[in-house]
């Protein structure tokens, strides 16, 4: 049983910048890859960022792309979300998710993770 907490978010103006970090409260990352998805109100889960356990491979959403840097330290057992040249846009609460590498699936889908933080709320103001 991995328990995961995010935290990092906060209310930043359109340009800003946020860490957002995810650790394990109970249990391990160890063997996961962890993604962050964001769901704003109203609309569905969307896929932002994975890395996978060995660090190795990082696969980044489209709104993402170019602007925000995931990375993990396995030894702290915590995963960084860096949110760079943030928009309005990106207003929404962010989860962090954990899949065991062992199990397969499709990263950039919700069904695939079994253990999910509580979110942390991003909101970026015009």
């Amino acid at each position: 049983q991995v328990q995961l907490v995010e935290s990092g978010g906060g209310l930043v103006q359109a340009g800003g910048s946020l860490s957002l970090s995810c650790a394990a409260s109970r249990g391990t990352l160890s063997s996961n890859a962890i993604s962050w998805f964001r769901q704003a109100p109203g609309k569905e889960h969307e896929f932002v960022a994975t890395i996978t356990w060995s660090g190795g491979d990082t696969y980044y959403g489209a709104s993402a792309k170019g602007r925000f840097t995931i990375s993990r330290d396995n030894n702290k057992n915590t995963v960084q979300l860096q949110m760079n040249r943030l928009k309005p846009e990106d207003t929404a609460v962010y989860y962090c998710a954990a899949k065991n590498e062992a199990r397969g699936g499709s990263y950039f889908s919700t069904y695939t993770y079994t253990y999910w933080g509580q979110g942390t709320q991003v909101t970026v103001s015009s």
